[in-house]
């Protein structure tokens, strides 16, 4: 595939040096120090960035502020949303670019990333038409005298957000997003695994005009970078996706400051299939689920309940679906499933597998690294799917971030439920069935954010996106997702 890409030089392809924007900036970390970013899918060095720590984050941080207490603050909503719309259109005019970044990046499969466009162009012109409808309210008191109240909502100040690797496109603009809507300026931290598209988005908003030190974006590793954004006494709030375990460090660190904190973190997501389901439509949607993007999905539904008179002739049709994906290099149109992100990373999904048959369930299909051949110098492992799982075992219960279903059959509703809720997570769940009652009853009895019923990983701007329990709070998308971004302060006048 061709891709008309309109400025192949600011495409992550050809190895070089990028700069990190500070201030409206490019810039070398303060240290001089570097690190190198590697295609997922060739192991090829494919640029090299700034090594940021502390001192850099103070000068990002110190940029914001001015900003935020300077021109910015000055700004209308209708200036905002022009803002937003305008950074809507440049992204839409280097859409490509943007794509195959991501895929080069990441290792997402062109398809992807060329697909996801729609969305996160509608999350910018969602946000941009909420700039303008943001309000306070009149309320009546009780006091005596005349005394009017109201309130107002103003923007939080400053914002930290660090990000993942597993989709830097989409998770970059929502969060960039709602805080340019609200009036917050914001510094960027990108995973150091995928550093090289937000840097690319960094140039676009420049493109669009976006003001000095209203959008930083800094790379760096997550003790040297994220860990000193999130402590950072000046910063107001942090916005983090990703472990669940480093969101309960951020929660931690936020204390010095009682800084505000969203969290949306890892997931264990149950997927019940009922024996009344849609078998022929239920099986694609079942197995991508937890196959798209190899698996590093926050709410890959890599529970599989299947209610036991279809047990068997499910995973059978789930584990031959997955024995015909197409794997390979992103970039090749023809690619169902790519790479993962790292040799690490394989390592961590190759344990898992280890402990599942360890532990007595089946590898009915994949579960192998390729290490020969055109793929052996990726990170590339074939998607596996294990029967025979019980409720204890660890690839039950942790969360593997790659290409594993572990299916466990059910024999009631109220079962199904039970052993679905029976995690310490709760961000998505899925629920296939042509039942119109069951479809109600389970959505209404699952502990999740989102519930998908005969479909998976809808997501729209307009619907609120985050997690129960252990999957953390606070939510992306929707009217709330502004507000996780917005003071309301209340207001007295005394009038007699």
């Amino acid at each position: 595939m061709t891709i008309p890409v309109r400025n192949l030089s600011r495409i992550p392809i050809d190895g070089r040096h990028r700069q990190m924007l500070i201030d409206g900036e490019w810039r070398d970390a303060l240290s001089g120090r570097s690190f190198e970013t590697r295609n997922p899918a060739t192991g090829a060095v494919i640029g090299t960035v700034p090594q940021a720590d502390a001192k850099d984050i103070d000068l990002a941080v110190a940029a914001a502020r001015h900003a935020f207490e300077g021109p910015w603050s000055r700004f209308k909503p209708y200036e905002r949303q022009l803002l937003l719309l305008k950074i809507a259109d440049v992204m839409e005019r280097h859409w490509e670019e943007l794509a195959l970044s991501d895929t080069t990046d990441m290792g997402m499969p062109i398809t992807r990333t060329l697909a996801n466009k729609n969305r996160v162009l509608g999350m910018l012109r969602f946000y941009a038409g909420m700039a303008t409808s943001i309000h306070g309210h009149t309320i009546g008191n009780s006091l005596p005298g005349e005394i009017v109240s109201y309130t107002r909502k103003e923007p939080v100040g400053v914002v930290g957000a660090i990000i993942p690797w597993n989709a830097p496109t989409a998770a970059s603009i929502w969060k960039i997003g709602p805080a340019l809507a609200t009036g917050c300026t914001i510094i960027l931290k990108p995973s150091e695994e995928a550093p090289l598209t937000p840097l690319l988005i960094a140039d676009l908003m420049l493109e669009a005009g976006v003001p000095p030190g209203v959008v930083n974006v800094v790379t760096g590793t997550g003790t040297e970078a994220g860990a000193p954004l999130a402590a950072h006494m000046d910063v107001d709030k942090v916005v983090f996706t990703g472990s669940t375990a480093t969101g309960q460090a951020i929660l931690r660190a936020s204390a010095a400051n009682m800084k505000r904190v969203s969290l949306e973190l890892g997931g264990k997501s149950p997927v019940i299939v009922c024996a009344d389901a849609d078998i022929e439509r239920a099986v694609p949607v079942v197995a991508m689920s937890v196959f798209a993007n190899s698996g590093q999905i926050c709410i890959a539904g890599s529970r599989l309940f299947v209610e036991r008179p279809i047990h068997d002739e499910f995973i059978e049709q789930v584990a031959a679906y997955a024995a015909k994906l197409k794997l390979g290099d992103g970039a090749d149109p023809e690619t169902e499933i790519g790479p993962l992100i790292s040799p690490r990373q394989v390592e961590r999904v190759s344990d898992f597998i280890e402990d599942g048959t360890r532990e007595g369930a089946t590898l009915v299909t994949g579960g192998q690294r390729i290490t020969e051949g055109a793929l052996g110098a990726g990170n590339f492992m074939t998607p596996g799917v294990f029967s025979g799982v019980t409720d204890s075992m660890r690839i039950a219960r942790e969360e593997i971030f790659g290409p594993i279903i572990s299916a466990l059959p059910f024999d009631t509703l109220d079962e199904a439920v039970k052993r679905g809720n029976d995690t310490p997570y709760g961000l998505g769940a899925g629920v296939f069935t042509r039942d119109i009652g069951k479809a109600h009853q389970l959505a209404n009895r699952l502990r999740a954010g989102s519930v998908w019923v005969n479909t998976y990983h809808a997501i729209d701007p307009a619907v609120p996106f985050g997690g129960y329990k252990m999957s953390g709070y606070g939510r992306e998308g929707g009217a709330e997702h502004l507000d996780e971004f917005l003071n309301t302060k209340g207001v007295w006048i005394r009038t007699d």
